[in-house]
């Protein structure tokens, strides 16, 4: 790897003027040997533009909190302070579960300068989620809020070596409150002298299948990031940009996908107080805020397409958007084109190794209907069941190169999961694709969503993209169920918008609307209408879940047991 920092970085790849093909084949990395995250995100600014606002921090209230550089450095340095005074040091896993807020971002900072290694969890689990994690963990501390203490105090009792519980705004009972042992700190300390390789992140996989397995990842993976995040909001990044994203800190979309590189880039966190998301404010924030760039997932653009009339309501200035977590489909980016006046980039990734393919509307076409395009620094390949590139047009798993920065570098305490992750030099995503002969990667689906029918192999995303496309549609998943004739056959769940009500009729001008516009094979010959739909607490619909449901279901209704 070669040595340097991010100004190497900037002359390397963030060259306004190049075309796709030479940016990508004349990238590489420049990850220094020697890399300390809290430096690398929040220290080398703090000592650069100590004054410049770092994150401005909207409650519920709506009132705001402004930290400069300057500011998160000095708070990061009581945090390392008063974890190093409770004996947590280099390597020790620490879990953060904690909402979005200026109080998480500060503890990751700290925990970096001390080389801990912060195990974040959303705010969404409940006890068993957290015990497993700390079981499967050791962590040595937890950091929680009030509302949440009795499901840690639950977790923590199940533990052989119960950990350290910390309240970040106590005091809780039976817990030590840490805004008043942070007080009692000092509000300096260098950073521990780390490499790219020592572990800095220990996160959990949203366990779509099977148990969730932690993700360690390397103090590089917040450059790791930085090519994705500028190839598809627009390179180089303008320094006095302001980012938000409701995505949240705990996952490696809200983390690693947003906060780690607009800090890298030194520019300004819009951070909002978690709660259910409502369009109607998000497009009032983004007026309110001057907000620049944004990642929005998949789900919650959707539900702002229901939002009447926004481009002539509110006056937001917008000059990037992407979105990740699912595909986006045509109709969600001609509405993005509609509402924001740009193209939605698509970003793909996942918590193994993240932002590897991407739209960049500054340089190629979006395409409708495709990923991206393999983002530079990352060796993207569709491969075979012997680890073979195949030709473009051939269906195969979607894999990425061992070296990658934003790789894992393994499965935590778990090598034979760590091993079936790769099939030689490649780590599977666990997705399957095709490339087409202009380099864009179209995605399937899951190998274990992919919808076997009658001989075909049908994607769910086109099936969904089209369920959105119809006027009575909030949301939709689509899943195969067990049938004796087709093997498999298309069963859709559907959210419908407010005022519209489900019926025999509907359903078949839902199944029509889809037979119409897909192959004739891809339409629904099942739908159900639900209220809401089952998500991971990343925002994915866990289509698993649907179908585990179904196959119970007939089960139940045969006799027979799974």
């Amino acid at each position: 790897m070669r040595r340097g920092g991010r100004p190497e970085f900037e002359r390397t790849m963030l060259t306004r003027g190049r075309d796709y093909r030479e940016t990508y084949d004349n990238f590489v990395w420049p990850v220094p040997d020697k890399l300390n995250l809290a430096w690398d995100v929040c220290g080398k600014h703090a000592a650069a533009t100590p004054d410049k606002p770092a994150l401005i921090h909207v409650d519920h209230d709506d009132s705001e909190r402004t930290y400069s550089f300057q500011d998160m450095e000095r708070l990061a340095s009581r945090a390392a302070n008063m974890f190093a005074a409770h004996g947590i040091g280099q390597g020790d896993r620490v879990v953060l579960h904690l909402s979005q807020s200026p109080e998480l971002a500060t503890l990751y900072l700290g925990l970096w300068k001390l080389a801990a290694v912060p195990l974040p969890i959303s705010i969404l689990f409940g006890a068993d989620a957290i015990a497993y994690r700390l079981a499967d963990s050791g962590a040595k501390a937890v950091v929680v809020e009030t509302e949440r203490l009795e499901n840690v105090f639950a977790a923590a009792e199940a533990q052989a070596e119960p950990p350290k519980i910390f309240v970040s705004n106590g005091p809780g009972p039976g817990a030590t409150d840490l805004a008043a042992e942070m007080a009692k700190a000092r509000d300096a300390r260098r950073h521990v002298e780390t490499t790219s390789e020592t572990p800095a992140l220990l996160i959990y996989t949203s366990g779509t299948t099977g148990q969730p397995k932690g993700a360690l990842h390397a103090h590089r993976v917040g450059i790791g990031h930085t090519t994705g995040y500028a190839f598809s909001l627009g390179y180089p990044p303008h320094a006095g940009a302001r980012m938000w994203s409701p995505a949240d800190w705990t996952w490696i979309g809200g983390l690693g996908a947003v906060l780690l590189p607009t800090w890298g880039y030194g520019m300004t966190m819009v951070s909002t107080a978690s709660g259910k998301f409502d369009p109607e404010w998000a497009f009032q924030l983004l007026q309110d805020k001057n907000i620049d760039l944004s990642l929005i997932p998949p789900t919650a653009l959707k539900m702002m397409r229901a939002v009447p009339n926004p481009e002539s309501r509110f006056d937001y200035k917008l000059t990037a958007l992407n979105s990740g977590g699912e595909a986006l489909g045509a109709e969600t980016i001609a509405w993005g084109r509609q509402a924001f006046g740009l193209d939605v980039a698509e970003v793909y990734g996942q918590t193994e190794c993240n932002l590897i393919i991407a739209d960049s509307p500054e340089v190629a076409p979006v395409r409708p209907g495709t990923t991206g395009l393999p983002t530079p620094g990352h060796d993207v390949a569709v491969i075979d069941a012997d680890g073979e590139r195949l030709p473009a047009g051939e269906s195969g798993d979607i894999a990425v190169r061992r070296g990658d920065p934003c790789m894992m570098l393994e499965y935590w305490r778990n090598p034979e999961a760590t091993r079936d992750k790769f099939r030689g030099d490649w780590m599977l995503t666990g997705d399957l694709g095709f490339f087409d002969d202009e380099g864009y990667v179209s995605f399937v689906g899951r190998d274990d969503d992919v919808i076997t029918s009658a001989g075909y192999r049908i994607g769910p995303g086109e099936i969904e993209d089209c369920l959105m496309a119809h006027g009575q549609v909030q949301l939709a998943a689509a899943v195969g169920v067990p049938d004796p004739i087709r093997t498999e056959i298309v069963k859709a769940f559907v959210v419908l918008k407010d005022g519209a009500a489900a019926s025999p009729g509907l359903e078949d001008e839902i199944r029509a609307h889809v037979r119409s516009r897909l192959a004739a094979h891809e339409y629904p010959r099942q739908i159900e209408f639900r209220d809401s739909l089952p998500l991971t607490v990343t925002g994915k619909i866990r289509r698993r879940d649907l179908r585990d449901a179904e196959i119970a279901k007939q089960n139940a209704e045969t006799g027979e047991t799974s």
